[in-house]
């Protein structure tokens, strides 16, 4: 299994303990929870339920006999309530070590909210002094978050551990495609981002425009539809999240440009930004070092396939299907260095968060991000592709990120000194420069001169 070594530590040790234990597990779909659920359950024996969208009466049905199928090894009627089910697991488990998967548990507690009042209870009346391993597990991240972890929920305070699967970043993402090259794999993480299941939709074994043909932009493909089959699955008026996902997937980035981009009000757009937010596929974001409360606040797709298909699929589905396939792909190939821009930088910056926490850099960031504002050097609006402060704010990492084929000259090179001057009160200044195209003579020598480190894509493979 690839990347998952700590997720699946955190299971083996609440596994070896001796008391009772309750994870709470979620994160988006298909970013391979169950994946990870089943490496651990085919180690250890388990009662795995996976939840499914039925009737109360059909899942109560099957847990019995997944229940029964496990303690007696045979299924001979279905408990007449959920409380029979708990209590049952309780009196069977008086000694040895039981392990309850509940995969998708919001399919079970949408249709019977008492579920989690009758696990409270079992909980605190029998389950808290047996060596029960309860996982509760959940796509729904604002459901599990508020309705079995929040403070208004029965289950609240009886979790023992919570974890939250995250999508792989760009050098975990890079071990789904050993045969490209580390601009290939770039590409393919900027196009694709961490979930897993939509890395395992490209061959490495075909370029990254016939993966884009083949296996996004051909009717029928799985990536074809996939972001809004996935908003239709959760939400109730996908056609108002579609149009802000694709409004700022655009470069529509602040609430006033997304509500006159899709002429909804202001007040009504933002109930709905907060819900892809919970989803994890829109994020909030301020100049690095400024309160959250900042006024200056931006929002960006989180997601790189979301950010890709809302941009061309989405946005072209008409035209594209006019062009054809083929076409439709060269006129995606053509804007990719464009796209991949922002990519690039999200991606120095994750490679930057690696050295921290190996102790590589010159001190440990307090906070890391991009930058805009006033620069009164120049008394105009400047910005900063990654600025890292530490903790008391007199150290400062200032970085430059070009994914461009052409050398970066020492114009650009000078654009980051000027940036700097916004920050006086830094007194230890740091300057890192990521190039795809490498660097010009004369900016190699000045940096040789002045310490800032030059740095390529395949540095970041290192």
């Amino acid at each position: 299994m690839i990347a998952r070594a700590d997720e699946l530590k955190q299971l083996e040790d609440l596994y070896s303990s001796s008391a009772f234990e309750f994870l709470v597990m979620y994160g988006r779909r298909r970013v391979g929870k169950t994946t990870i659920l089943q490496e651990f359950a085919r180690k250890h024996k388990v009662i795995f339920f996976p939840a499914q969208e039925k009737n109360d009466a059909l899942n109560l049905q099957d847990f019995s006999m997944t229940v029964q199928r496990y303690f007696d090894g045979e299924s001979i009627s279905p408990f007449p309530t959920w409380k029979d089910a708990f209590s049952y697991i309780g009196r069977k488990s008086a000694q040895d070590k039981t392990v309850v998967i509940i995969d998708e548990f919001p399919f079970l507690a949408v249709t019977n909210p008492s579920i989690k009042s009758l696990l409270q209870h079992e909980i605190d009346y029998d389950w808290a002094n047996k060596k029960i391993f309860l996982i509760l597990c959940g796509s729904s991240v604002s459901f599990m978050v508020n309705e079995v972890m929040g403070a208004k929920s029965p289950l609240y305070g009886r979790n023992t551990a919570t974890r939250e699967v995250l999508p792989f970043d760009y050098l975990d993402s890079a071990d789904f495609f050993p045969e490209y090259s580390n601009e290939e794999k770039l590409t393919a993480y900027g196009i694709l981002g961490g979930i897993p299941r939509y890395l395992n939709a490209f061959d490495d074994a075909k370029s990254i425009e016939q993966n884009i043909s083949g296996e996004i932009l051909k009717n029928g493909a799985f990536l074809n539809g996939e972001p809004e089959l996935l908003l239709k699955m959760e939400l109730r008026e996908p056609v108002i999240y579609n149009s802000i996902l694709e409004a700022v997937a655009g470069g529509c980035n602040t609430l006033t440009r997304i509500a006159d981009r899709i002429h909804e009000e202001k007040s009504k757009i933002s109930k709905y930004l907060l819900t892809l937010q919970s989803m994890r596929l829109i994020d909030r974001r301020v100049p690095c070092g400024e309160s959250v409360r900042s006024r200056k606040s931006i929002y960006a797709v989180t997601d790189n396939f979301y950010k890709f298909w809302y941009r061309y699929v989405f946005a072209n589905k008409s035209y594209y299907e006019m062009l054809g396939t083929e076409a439709a792909t060269k006129d995606v190939m053509n804007d990719i260095p464009v796209f991949l821009g922002p990519v690039f930088e999200d991606v120095c910056k994750q490679y930057l968060i690696r050295q921290a926490k190996m102790q590589r850099l010159p001190f440990v960031p307090f906070v890391i991000g991009r930058w805009w504002g006033n620069n009164p050097r120049i008394k105009q609006q400047d910005d900063i592709d990654i600025l890292a402060l530490d903790k008391k704010g007199d150290k400062g990492l200032f970085c430059e990120c070009k994914f461009q084929k052409n050398p970066m000259r020492m114009e650009e090179y000078e654009d980051l000194v000027t940036a700097t001057a916004a920050f006086p009160e830094v007194k230890e200044k740091h300057m890192v420069f990521f190039s795809r195209g490498g660097y010009a003579a004369s900016v190699k020598k000045r940096a040789e001169k002045e310490a800032a480190v030059l740095l390529g894509i395949d540095d970041l493979y290192k």
